[in-house]
């Protein structure tokens, strides 16, 4: 049986991640998150009459190696902060780009006024490598897919 199927999903390898403006290359995940509170408003009756939008809220993650956790941290306190927690959301932003192929147009994901909430640093044994998740917060995130 010979079953074509074409995906329009992203490839890893054809994906770019930015932090501050570098490179990153030592990343092994990502996450952006944006929710808007939404509430049932009821009035006669058993069924809600209508929905009601509040605030949007926007989260993500960043899973990199030690390495490069270790480099945030270095450039954080060479910029005469303690810690990234501690550098102003101002002052960041995260912008991942993708694509399937390097012939299909790009998707490009920026979060805004990042401020990372946590750090961690853990290793089990027989591990051969060391990874950092880095939770954040942030202002906004913005999606766009770009046409060549």
């Amino acid at each position: 049986m010979n079953v074509n199927i074409k995906s329009s999903e992203y490839a890893w390898h054809h994906t770019q991640v930015k932090l501050a403006g570098r490179i990153v290359t030592g990343i092994t995940g990502w996450e952006m998150k944006k929710t808007t509170e939404k509430e049932a408003l009821y009035g006669a009756g058993q069924h809600a009459i209508d929905i009601q939008q509040g605030n949007i809220a926007c989260s993500g993650n960043i899973k990199l190696f030690g390495f490069e956790a270790d480099r945030l941290e270095q450039a954080a306190q060479a910029a005469g902060f303690d810690s990234i927690l501690d550098v102003p959301h101002e002052l960041l932003t995260i912008t991942v780009s993708a694509r399937k192929l390097a012939k299909d147009p790009i998707t490009t994901w920026v979060a805004v006024g990042v401020s990372f909430t946590e750090t961690t640093d853990s290793m089990s044994q027989n591990d051969k490598k060391r990874e950092c998740t880095l939770p954040f917060i942030c202002m906004d995130i913005t999606k766009n897919t770009l046409s060549l």
